[in-house]
């Protein structure tokens, strides 16, 4: 963020805001607050909504580039969740494979990214989240379990089986805002057999993973692929 934001483009952006009425302050705070080291380079801004890329496009574009090798506004992500695709993977070696996972965030549209929404906004996304995970059938049936009225058995099954997040620690994520409200419409879904699960408001939205014991990455992504696309 410092190498990107001049005294120039702060003073054309500082009076805007996006329709949540995310403002360039809260864009920056975290960089604010977090200065960092010149060997230790973080992002030091963070989006509230998706129209802070838009309102905000002479900041995020240039640091998104610098910080993904060069990924222009104009360039495209490619996706390919075809699990058919993947080649090979069945067969890692269990010596050194003890465990394998796939992983990715998603935002749900319409709601105010983790560091600008509401606690209104927080519950909706839980309410809708697990209204959906629920109705999941076969492989993919399983359960709820929300932080803030977790039995101590409940927590410490998750705890033995390395599946609960914790509140955030870190300054970067505490000055974004990351943590207002903890642990409030937070929780962890998993499927019956612990293989896929859904971190519901942590640092993201919904926090995807697959993951089973042993080197047989692709039925892991297999799992990734369908359930994901399920949810």
């Amino acid at each position: 963020m410092a190498k990107v934001l001049t005294p120039d483009i702060y003073k054309r952006l500082r009076d805007k805001e996006t329709p949540s009425g995310f403002t360039l302050d809260d864009v920056i705070q975290t960089g604010v607050d977090n200065p960092g080291h010149p060997f230790i380079m973080t992002v030091g801004c963070v989006a509230g909504d998706e129209e802070s890329y838009e309102v905000f496009k002479d900041l995020f574009d240039p640091v998104i580039q610098d910080r993904h090798g060069g990924y222009k506004p104009t360039d495209k992500h490619k996706t390919d969740l075809n699990h058919e695709n993947l080649k090979g993977g069945e067969d890692l070696d269990p010596k050194y494979v003890l465990s394998s996972r796939v992983r990715t965030g998603r935002s749900i549209k319409g709601y105010s990214l983790p560091p600008h929404c509401s606690r209104g906004e927080r519950r909706a996304i839980e309410k809708l989240s697990v209204t959906a995970l629920n109705s999941l059938e076969g492989e993919f049936k399983g359960k709820y379990y929300p932080l803030k009225n977790m039995t101590e058995q409940e927590q410490q099954q998750l705890i033995d089986d390395h599946f609960l997040f914790d509140k955030p620690v870190s300054p970067l994520l505490l000055a974004s805002g990351m943590a207002r409200d903890w642990p409030d419409a937070r929780g962890i879904w998993h499927n019956d057999n612990k293989t896929f699960l859904v971190w519901v408001n942590e640092e993201d939205h919904l926090r995807v993973i697959s993951m089973e014991k042993g080197g047989n990455m692709k039925e892991v992504f297999r799992r990734f692929c369908v359930g994901l696309k399920k949810v």
